[in-house]
């Protein structure tokens, strides 16, 4: 039987109508579709694809499971190797990780191996009604600081290896940035609850409102029995252009805006979180969250949302999906463009508003591509005397994220780089203080989801030996 040459198309909402919902945009395959993508799959002996996994899932074997329906066992073969497989399915950039290894992607689509995870995971938590076996207790015990996708992914393989291992969140709900961070229309809050709860069967705890560095320190866990420690907080820290106007109202950096409307409900109706529901919006950044919060916006009530981008369409790193998403949604690019100042209207006698006044436009510099940077990207060059005005009246800053400094400043002998990154081995998670390992956000910096799940399995492998060799 002839391949496919392309991929089943995902099934989504109608842009017209999600534009004003917070609903999943992508609707999952159904079973006769899923079993009909992982027809596609050549099987591969070398396995290439598993290769450009950064959590080394068994591709070939549980699509194999797929294509005769045993979608149980599918998820077994998953569960092996990734803690979370319902949020990768929906978030992990496949097409630059796995699915651009794969071999059928040589002379056509490459086979869709994010869309037959997320299925597989799906599948199983609407479907399976058992209790997970919990693995026996070696006697150990292991502290995890935050429950993003390095936090979690981390404890759940030394759970699974019979570690006791407790999770402390500084916010009240554990999933980290998989919460507070990604909208619901990209990654409902009920999938990242299941995988918590999945995570939880196996023995984990999660201790909510714990502040690492203030309620507690990573001394003090030491104290406390813990042998390993592993730092998994993220990069929560915004970072700002220091451009004029940064400090009018209406201006937010992606993380505020988007926690308020994601872990703090604010766009439901009735909500007590205050957050501004503007009618022109522009989100300066090119990359996911950029496109997290300028659809964000839209969906607030917006009736124009741009996205100011310095390079051009080509070297944006938002994942091609979000963007042709936001494309159709109505969301303006305006690529090779670079803020130079936010302007304001200042009332001096409005007695709320002493010193600041509030957004009325952001004036932008137009660009040209020059020669490559140190990263291989062309520079943005800016073009003098072609700065204009875009009116709006609300501006969020989506440029990147650092780690908190907290952690670093209660710890001592924690080397941290000048970006205020944890300094680890980069093949085990070890920092310089003894027993203390860390992976993701809070050692890279804003990076992927499933790059942070590969750093926290590495860190628990390496914890695993180091414990084992006491």
């Amino acid at each position: 039987m002839p391949i496919e040459p392309k991929k089943h198309p995902m099934p989504v909402q109608d842009p017209k109508v999600r534009a004003h919902n917070f609903d999943e945009v992508a609707l999952g395959y159904d079973e006769k579709t899923a079993v009909a993508e992982a027809a596609r799959c050549l099987n591969c002996k070398n396995r290439p694809c598993v290769a450009g996994c950064p959590v080394n899932i068994s591709i070939p074997e549980f699509i194999s499971k797929v294509k005769t329906g045993d979608f149980e066992e599918a998820y077994k073969i998953i569960s092996v190797s990734s803690s979370l497989p319902a949020v990768c399915g929906r978030v992990c950039p496949q097409e630059t990780q796995c699915e651009s290894k794969c071999t059928l992607g040589i002379k056509f689509e490459p086979v869709a191996i994010g869309r037959l995870e997320r299925f597989v995971a799906d599948y199983h938590n609407k479907h399976f009604e058992g209790i997970l076996s919990v693995p026996v207790s070696n006697g150990h015990k292991v502290a995890v600081i935050g429950s993003g996708p390095s936090g979690l992914t981390c404890a759940g393989d030394l759970a699974k290896k019979g570690y006791k291992v407790s999770v402390f969140e500084a916010l009240h709900t554990a999933g980290g940035v998989l919460v507070y961070g990604i909208p619901e229309f990209r990654l409902p809050k009920d999938i990242v609850k299941e995988e918590v709860e999945a995570l939880k069967q196996y023995g984990v705890e999660i201790d909510t409102n714990v502040v690492i560095g203030k309620t507690l320190t990573i001394d003090e866990l030491f104290e406390m029995g813990y042998e390993a420690v592993f730092i998994g907080s993220g990069a929560g820290l915004p970072r700002f252009m220091g451009i004029p106007g940064e400090s009018l109202k209406g201006v937010y950096s992606a993380n505020e805006f988007l926690t308020r409307s994601n872990l703090m409900k604010a766009y439901k109706d009735g909500s007590d979180t205050p957050i501004m529901h503007a009618k022109r919006v522009a989100v300066v950044g090119g990359g996911n969250v950029a496109m997290d919060a300028a659809r964000t916006a839209l969906r607030l009530g917006a009736e124009s949302v741009h996205i100011i981008y310095r390079r051009s369409m080509e070297e944006l790193p938002a994942r091609r999906e979000e963007v042709e998403h936001a494309e159709e949604e109505g969301i303006v690019f305006d690529i090779l463009r670079n803020p130079v100042e936010i302007v304001g209207y200042h009332n001096p006698d409005d007695r709320r508003d002493p010193k600041n006044g509030f957004v009325t436009g952001v004036k932008v510099i137009k660009c040209e591509l020059g020669e490559p940077d140190e990263q291989g990207r062309r520079r943005p060059v800016e073009v003098p005397g072609s700065e204009y005005i875009i009116d709006v009246d609300c501006v969020i800053m989506s440029i990147g994220t650092s780690p908190n400094p907290l952690i670093k400043n209660t710890t001592e002998g924690l080397d941290v780089n000048r970006r205020g990154g944890i300094i680890v081995e980069e093949a085990t998670g070890k920092t310089s203080k003894e027993g203390v390992y860390a992976g993701g956000d809070a050692v890279t910096g804003a990076a992927t989801v499933i790059l942070a799940m590969g750093a926290g399995k590495t860190a628990a492998k390496a914890i695993d030996e180091y414990l084992q060799s006491k």
